[in-house]
């Protein structure tokens, strides 16, 4: 933008997907198809409430819960308190938290503290550091490296925005050299790479190429929870540009549906794999548990109880759902809630026919 430096820009950019994130409707207008998922209730569980675990295991790390807040937030000042809060709550809970993308870090070092409180707020959190895939193109081992080193980062999630990309006002779209690059950083990092979406899901052919790579984790954020399309399309008409905002409104529900993504890649790999994208409740969360997740990521929801002032009642309330339908399904732990029993129907179940998915799922 004219007037207004690289840095500035990006500033600006963040605090205004807060803002809309707050404010405007930027739901997919699909669903995550959970709801194709039927969970066997077991009316004789034989098990107490109070006797449920829900610790589980992730990247060598156990947590008290398969919960990972999610990135969203980072790059303005007023995401600061934002992020102070999530990693409090991180650790006091004990689990993994994810910053926003660490960009506006890289081009404005006065925004690092943005990030870095995280760490300096709760030095044992499992802190994920966040680049896109195509900001480190440049100079992959680098730069990767000095994310990391921003936060004192436990892993670090790559993320892949090519639909956010291509429809943003401003946007110019680079996606070339993206899979050498993310090798490139796997090879040079000593922490663990996670390679992520930004909601539009992830495909098994995608999930094959990441895990040949040497890519430690993946997180599907699959559609039918904030589009991020749709985001752009309130961006696109802060800066009166009608074109790209009918164009961000055409591809508001373009993606892998949440449930059909984590199939998929959960078909392909044998890494582990979170699940993200319109995950709302603690059912949701143990569906993906039972279908194999290793955790189940959320963002928004923690952003919006934040500003509520409800963020630990907001937990509190999601943890309650694990316990409960963990209870109800007859899983006493993490292990058996793995052989849980359920039924595949509707759009989620020809979905798995028409990919081929049929020896695994049904």
């Amino acid at each position: 933008m004219t007037g207004i430096s690289d840095d500035e820009y990006v500033e600006e950019r963040k605090l205004e997907h807060i803002k809309i994130i707050l404010e405007e409707d930027i739901d997919y207008r699909v669903s995550t198809w959970f709801e194709n998922i039927h969970l066997i209730h077991n009316a004789l569980p034989e098990m107490n409430l109070d006797d449920i675990d829900t610790k589980v295991e992730f990247l060598g790390r156990v947590f008290n819960y398969p919960i990972l807040i999610d990135s969203m937030t980072g790059g303005t000042r007023k995401a600061m308190e934002i992020n102070r809060a999530l990693a409090e709550v991180a650790g006091e809970y004990n689990i993994p938290v994810s910053c926003g993308s660490q960009k506006a870090g890289l081009l404005n070092k006065d925004l690092v503290d943005t990030y870095r409180v995280m760490r300096d707020v709760c030095p044992d959190c499992y802190i994920i550091g966040n680049v896109g895939g195509h900001d480190i193109v440049s100079d992959p081992a680098g730069i990767a490296s000095e994310i990391v080193s921003m936060i004192e980062a436990d892993a670090l999630a790559i993320h892949l925005n090519p639909l956010q990309e291509a429809v943003q006002h401003e946007s110019t779209v680079r996606h070339s050299k993206v899979i050498d690059a993310i090798q490139e950083a796997v090879d040079a990092l000593d922490v663990p790479i996670i390679v992520k979406e930004t909601g539009a899901g992830i495909s098994m052919e995608v999930a094959k190429v990441l895990e040949s790579i040497g890519v430690a984790a993946i997180n599907v954020a699959g559609a039918g929870g904030t589009s991020w399309s749709a985001v752009e399309v309130y961006r696109n008409m802060l800066r009166r540009d009608d074109l790209m905002a009918d164009v961000g409104r055409t591809f508001w529900n373009w993606g892998i549906p949440t449930a059909a993504s984590l199939i998929e890649v959960l078909s392909a790999v044998d890494i582990p794999v979170i699940s993200s994208g319109g995950v709302r409740s603690g059912v949701d969360i143990v569906k993906s548990m039972v279908l194999g997740a290793s955790l189940a990521g959320m963002a928004q929801p923690f952003i919006k109880a934040y500003f509520k002032g409800a963020l630990k009642k907001f937990l509190e309330r999601i943890i309650h759902e694990i316990r409960i339908s963990m209870f109800l399904v007859g899983a006493s732990n993490i292990p058996s809630l793995r052989e849980a029993d359920y039924v595949i129907t509707g759009e989620l179940l020809e979905w798995i026919r028409q990919r081929g998915l049929e020896s695994r799922w049904l």
